[in-house]
């Protein structure tokens, strides 16, 4: 696999010396109670330190940018055996109580000053792993926040039943797979054995994977794929991480690892296992008695010994952007990972984004994909329900929701089992408008947007909740309504109502289906929330193209495309499939043709003439207006930085006046916008401003 020295992110990588090192010098909130130059005197009154390294570097846990470093404690003896590097502790910390992790012990410290002492060891289970600190400080560094934020990320809250219990017998690290399983699913690409072969050598090359479209007996192809690749790093001696973007991908991958490494040979993380079980599980891993993790974004930080391999599904997803500060998405924090450790990266998905592109554009990453005749084999046949011909014959079929060639679809598809159909908005009527004047539906008491949950039920406030008790227009005085956007329970209704004899199953927020058999049914479900069907579906229809496209967001093509060949790819070859959209789109051309790289290559020429992410780094500054122009007065931007805005930001409640200010910068000038922002807000907290700004780098949804 071709690839660079660094990743073409920016090379803002930090080793793990640059965890010990943060403080220059490394400020202790000192207590009296002992100095580093007499760290072996027995003073009256005050606890006798270690013999050996008595000085403890700690990350306490404080949001506090200002205080983002490492400070330095004396260990009593008492401790000396418990007060191991990467275990809990509790520290006196600005005259108060505080939790962290014990990054190091050191012979002296820096701060020529008194130093407090470490309160107690909360745990000796070393669960901060030397590499996850390590990239914890470099994503933090990179998303300008701080290693508190990220640790709380990465290492699961303590549950104390769940450590006592006893390790589990047997090899600390179990062997990897015998015997030779084959290529599997790999055959049909062109570089796929060669990219086994890297694995099963214990060398970590660097690939974008676009799928091929399909499902077998045991369901869709991706996982059993992403198993053979995890057994053949396992079989180099290496361990390996799985990240996709939900339960329903979780468990279709733990299937398939269970399937190829036998039971226990790996564990799923997930958020929904409790704290107990979530807490066990992880510190299996951490304890070395399993070596494969599948799980969530969370995941990305499990501590996988010796990792070579890491792979992320569907990385357009925005469940891998993390919604806590730091705000980091599960792709970058692979990437850093994959290079500190000299590991293997796999980014697959059905469709491909800009940023996959570029890490193949860049040389970073190879391309992994198979030849256009198995593509044309394994696709569906996709017709778009506004081309000529159609229209011709149906002179509504623009204007209609659910066209003849849409129904004569789906009609022809029920007599051979399941059929799709998909929804871009959950609910029965998200967004209804008057009649009469056509404006809005709006609540009297907020003015947010008011919605139906059911044909007869009274309309409600999606913003404050409230019943609109006065269902009348302040405009036109009307107390009729239609509907702009029409939600899935709607549609699974009108369905319903259209094949009389067909049983409607819907999937979607208030429930997701994991599967489907391969009985005759219509499926409505929204994106993300399709079942999987025994089989495949045997046809499908992706409704109101308009919807998804016409959202004003920078990667509104990308993520129409990324959903519409997630649910395309779980039909049978050559089953019919209608796109409600206009034909002449690229997007749509790009679903017709199945061609998501060269959409994605299209994609990021476009951002690369017009200076947007990932080509440039960009940041969101939110916050009150006074808030937001004062941390940017004060904030250095790097030379070139070009600052877009304010402009105002809607609220949930509507209440509060937001506004957001955007910073771009060239990619070389990343890491340096991002310490700027991090001064900024160091500042801003040191000085306690009462206002907090809220910070985000590359953020999934800047335009």
């Amino acid at each position: 696999m071709p690839h660079t020295s660094l990743p073409p992110d920016d090379g803002a990588l930090l080793p793990l010396d640059a965890v010990r090192g943060r403080s220059a010098p490394a400020r202790a909130l000192a207590a009296p109670g002992g100095a580093a130059g007499a760290a072996r005197a027995v003073v009256k009154g005050v606890p006798e330190p270690a013999a050996e390294l008595p000085v403890a570097r700690v990350a306490v846990d404080t949001p506090l940018p200002h205080l983002d470093r490492p400070f330095d404690y004396l260990v009593p003896a008492s401790l000396a055996a418990e007060a191991v590097p990467g275990c809990r502790v509790r520290v006196r910390f600005a005259g108060k109580l505080a939790d962290g992790f014990l990054l190091e012990r050191v012979e002296a410290s820096e701060h020529t000053g008194k130093l407090a002492r470490l309160e107690r060891v909360v745990s000796a289970e070393p669960v901060l792993a030397p590499e996850i600190a390590a990239l914890a400080r470099a994503v933090a560094d990179r998303y300008a926040g701080t290693l508190a934020d990220v640790l709380r990320l990465a290492i699961p809250p303590r549950h104390a039943r769940a450590e006592a219990e006893p390790p589990e017998a047997g090899a600390e690290v179990p062997a990897g797979p015998a015997g030779d399983g084959g290529p599997g699913p790999w055959s049909h690409y062109p570089g796929g054995e060669a990219f086994l072969a890297e694995l099963a050598a214990g060398r970590g090359p660097r690939a974008v994977w676009t799928a091929l479209p399909g499902i077998g007996p045991e369901g869709p192809h991706w996982p059993e794929a992403v198993a053979t690749a995890v057994r053949e790093t396992l079989r180099g001696g290496r361990g390996a991480l799985v990240v996709v973007p939900d339960g329903k991908d979780v468990a279709l991958a733990s299937s398939a690892l269970a399937a190829a490494l036998g039971p226990g040979g790996h564990v799923a993380l997930t958020a929904d296992l409790g704290p107990a079980e979530r807490y066990r599980r992880w510190l299996r891993v951490r304890r070395g008695a399993v070596r494969v993790v599948v799980g969530t974004r969370a995941a990305a930080f499990a501590p996988v010994r010796d990792l070579g391999l890491a792979v992320i599904w569907d990385d357009g997803d925005d469940l891998h952007a993390e919604r806590l500060a730091p705000y980091p998405h599960a792709r970058e924090v692979l990437a850093l990972r994959a290079h500190q450790s000299r590991a293997g990266l796999l980014v697959g998905g059905h469709a491909c984004t800009a940023e996959a592109a570029r890490l193949v554009a860049t040389g970073w990453a190879g391309a992994l994909g198979a030849p256009r005749r198995t593509v044309r084999s394994r696709a569906p046949r996709v017709r778009p329900a506004g081309d000529d011909a159609e229209l011709a014959r149906d002179e509504a079929a623009r204007a209609a929701r659910l066209p003849s060639l849409a129904w004569r679809t789906l009609k022809a598809g029920l007599e051979h089992g399941p059929v799709l159909v998909q929804v871009p908005r959950r609910g029965y009527l998200p967004a209804p408008a008057w009649a009469g004047c056509r404006a809005a539906a709006r609540c009297g008491h907020c003015a947010g947007p008011l919605a139906l949950r059911g044909g007869h039920a009274a309309p409600y406030c999606r913003w404050c909740g409230r019943i609109a008790g006065d269902w009348r227009c302040a405009a036109c005085g009307g107390v009729r309504v239609r509907a702009r956007v029409v939600g899935a329970r709607r549609t699974a209704e009108e369905l319903g109502r259209a094949f009389p004899a067909v049983p409607v199953r819907t999937s979607g927020r208030d429930g997701v289906l994991a599967s489907v058999g391969a009985s005759r049914a219509l499926v409505v479900a929204t994106p993300g929330a399709e079942p999987v069907p025994e089989g495949g579906y045997a046809a499908a229809v992706l409704l109101d193209g308009w919807a998804v496209l016409g959202r004003p967001d920078l990667r509104v093509a990308e993520e129409a495309l990324r959903r519409w060949m997630n649910a395309a790819a779980l039909l049978r070859p050559g089953a019919g499939l209608v796109v409600l959209a206009d034909s002449s789109l690229p997007v749509v051309q790009a679903l017709l043709r199945w061609d998501p790289v060269a959409h994605a290559e299209r994609e990021l020429a476009d951002r690369t003439e017009l200076a947007f992410p990932p080509v440039v780094r960009m940041a969101t500054l939110t916050g009150s207006p006074a808030a937001v122009r004062e941390m940017l007065a004060e904030t250095a931007l790097p030379e070139g930085a070009q600052v877009l805005g304010p402009v105002p930001v809607e609220t949930p409640r509507g209440d509060q006046v937001r506004e957001r200010v955007i910073v771009r910068v060239p990619r070389e000038a990343g890491p340096a916008l991002a310490a700027a922002l991090k001064s900024a807000s160091g500042v801003r907290s040191a000085r306690k401003a009462p206002e907090v700004v809220r910070v985000c780098i590359d953020p999934m949804d800047a335009i």
